[in-house]
């Protein structure tokens, strides 16, 4: 967690390479040496893992080679050979604290294998965004942590650049807003997400084993409060885990299918030495590979989802609580964003959703049906009275993708998010069947009636765009 504050001074640093730091101590300077070693870890890992989706993320150890390169070689073995555009390295700064995060703006990281030019368009996107981004040389230079990810990632992929972004800001508030800068900034780009860490320092074996299986599970849970909470106590310690708390609220973001733990080793597996270890794990995040709704519920599971929504508001109403219903189907447990209509004779009463998925989905249809019903600030709080005369719709999202222009809105088909400079806003799909408006009418309308902005602002190259699908369904009329 966070340690003592460190004092940076402005520097202008970044155009130049900058040079290996810790070659022939982390790993060795020798180019054919260091190629050998790497590719004898790879080749001890059984299989890949390919997932259904795609990959999105790895979490990787950054102690030296000989200690921790088995471990990292089983998150490398995934990406071995994938067509990667950009990796965003994120790494701990060892030596202090600072706020907010350092990314390495241009120019070009060199190793023993050779250099890797910054994708300096990706970290001036991510830059411009808060004014708690900023260059820092000091959290990068004489850092090992990212440093130590660039010679596998040189033997796996081909072709690529990368963002080292150094963070040491492990605060929630600060973690979230850099995975929601991150998510917005790699909307139809070719990613990867490294994240450099180690697990439990300096304990004996077996209580480094109860502290890092801990951390383990809660990645698998991508719970990034619960994995907070554990480490501000004490009961998991991460190096990195400013990097891991961000990479779990973009996997809220993004939709994420599933963490998988690859491999866990600790320093006594290697030195034999159980009396004082370090622990190592080697992970992947995946994702679905496009943002349609391509997970469609059957009919007995809508109709399950409007009558949990029907029963929901009338407890509330009446009983002025929110129900606890059980529910057995795997389907609905699934962390999935969702929007809840109400109408009252078939007029709009209110509509309220989500477009992040941070819980099961059928708790997401409890809170978006009381959300609608009494804070939709179009309306008055619905009445118990009127309940007898609501009809329900519930539109389940597919994942948002972000577009290049407005000519890749399909009418009808997607549903249209447009964001810029802190505001927002969102039209369902059938919005645009439901008021027969043109893709100008439509587009012109969200900005000025959702998102606060001027009504041509979706016109502007600084208006961010995106699309996704919904599968919609009601109650029988």
């Amino acid at each position: 967690m966070a340690g003592f504050l460190f004092a940076f001074s402005g520097i202008s640093y970044g155009q130049e390479i900058r040079e290996a730091q810790v070659a022939g101590g982390f790993y060795p300077a020798d180019p054919a040496e260091l190629e050998y070693m790497i590719d004898g870890f790879l080749a001890k890992v059984p299989h890949s893992i390919r997932p259904e989706g795609m990959l999105a993320a790895l979490i990787a150890p950054h102690a030296g080679y000989v200690y921790s390169g088995q471990v990292a070689a089983f998150a490398y073995q995934q990406v071995k050979g994938l067509e990667i555009d950009t990796v965003i390295v994120l790494g701990p700064f060892h030596r202090g604290f600072f706020e907010g995060a350092s990314v390495w703006p241009a120019g070009s990281w060199k190793t023993p294998l050779g250099e890797v030019p910054v994708d300096s368009e990706l970290a001036s996107a991510i830059l411009k965004e808060s004014d708690k981004f900023k260059f820092i040389p000091q959290a990068h230079l004489g850092e090992h942590s990212i440093e130590v990810q660039i010679p596998f990632l040189q033997r796996v992929l081909k072709n690529f650049k990368i963002v080292p972004i150094a963070v040491s800001d492990d605060s929630l508030d600060n973690c979230r807003l850099l995975a929601r800068v991150i998510f917005n900034a790699i909307q139809g780009k070719k990613v990867l997400i490294v994240v450099s860490t180690d697990m439990s320092h300096y304990h004996p074996d077996e209580k480094a084993q109860t502290m890092d299986h801990l951390v383990l599970d809660r990645l698998v849970q991508k719970d990034a409060e619960a994995l907070w909470a554990d480490l501000s106590s004490r009961r998991g310690e991460l190096c990195g885990s400013a990097g891991v708390l961000t990479l779990l609220e973009i996997a809220k973001l993004m939709g994420a299918t599933g963490l998988q733990i690859l491999q866990y080793a600790n320093s006594g597996d290697v030195t034999g030495d159980k009396k004082s270890v370090v622990g190592y794990g080697a992970s992947v995040l995946y994702k679905k590979t496009t943002g349609e709704n391509t997970d469609m519920l059957n009919p007995e599971q809508q109709k399950e989802l409007l009558k949990i929504a029907r029963q929901t508001i009338e407890t509330y109403l009446t009983a002025g609580k929110m129900p606890d219903i059980p529910v057995s189907d795997p389907g609905l447990k699934e962390k999935r964003a969702v929007f809840v209509t109400l109408r009252e004779h078939g007029e709009l009463r209110g509509c309220i959703g989500n477009t992040v998925a941070t819980e099961p989905l059928y708790l997401a249809v409890q809170d978006m049906a009381i959300q609608s019903a009494l804070h939709d600030p179009r309306f008055m709080p619905l009445r118990k009275e009127e309940i007898k005369d609501l009809s329900i719709e519930i539109s389940v999202l597919g994942l948002p993708q972000k577009v290049k222009s407005s000519d890749e809105i399909v009418m009808g088909k997607h549903g249209v998010i447009v964001s810029r400079g802190g505001r927002s806003g969102l039209f369902l799909p059938k919005v645009a069947e439901e008021t027969g408006w043109s893709k100008e009418e439509f587009l012109s309308e969200l900005c000025s009636q959702k998102a606060g902005l001027p009504a041509d602002a979706w016109k502007d190259s600084s208006t961010s765009i995106s699309v996704f699908t919904a599968q919609d369904f009601g109650e029988e009329k």
